[in-house]
């Protein structure tokens, strides 16, 4: 997955360079918009105000997550968009009471709905945004028991250690991404 993922940003990458060869007229701004894109914003900005989630944070996780790619399916299975495992899936389905199966999360509005409300549960799960990205990512029975352990939380309340690599990269990843979003749409 990882490897579609570099092959997309060299691919833009290399279109961005040309256009700026070629044209000249691609400004500093606009190549930071094609790097970091407002996809689906119907539906970000639907389910950003339905769940009190941050737009800003819908669009750094699909981002990380999926790369704007509705049909990408993760090593362990996540789909869709914002990248969520049936298991997930079919807890937040008993909250909704909707009846979908599982490839509807290749719907990216469906997606993004189911996203969001994760998003939302985590949210006023944890404290802060990096613990709450932590629970997206490795889910909230692991992020919970690290809470618990002085080594990773002083408080019991945030992580000051993410004891899994990847999860500290990935959050890492989008709390970067949340940053560059919002330079480059409150800068202009």
């Amino acid at each position: 997955m990882a490897k579609n993922k570099t092959k997309k940003l060299l691919k833009v990458s290399l279109f961005i360079f040309i256009a700026v060869v070629l044209f000249g007229k691609i400004s500093y701004n606009d190549v930071q918009k094609i790097m970091y894109p407002q996809k689906y914003s119907e539906y970000v900005e639907k389910y950003s105000s339905e769940y009190s989630v941050s737009e800003v944070l819908i669009y750094s996780v699909i981002r990380t997550e999926s790369g704007f790619d509705p049909e990408s399916v993760s090593v362990a299975d996540a789909i869709g968009l914002m990248q969520m495992t049936e298991d997930t899936f079919d807890w937040l389905k008993m909250k909704t009471g909707e009846e979908y199966v599982f490839e509807d999360l290749f719907t990216p509005e469906i997606s993004i709905k189911y996203g969001a409300l994760f998003l939302a549960v985590l949210m006023n799960e944890y404290e802060t945004t990096e613990t709450a990205l932590a629970g997206y990512h490795a889910g909230m029975g692991n992020v919970s028991s690290w809470l618990g352990n002085p080594e990773y939380s002083e408080d019991g309340k945030t992580l000051k250690n993410i004891p899994i690599p990847d999860t500290a990269h990935y959050v890492y990843k989008v709390t970067k991404a949340m940053d560059n979003y919002n330079k480059i749409y409150t800068e202009e």
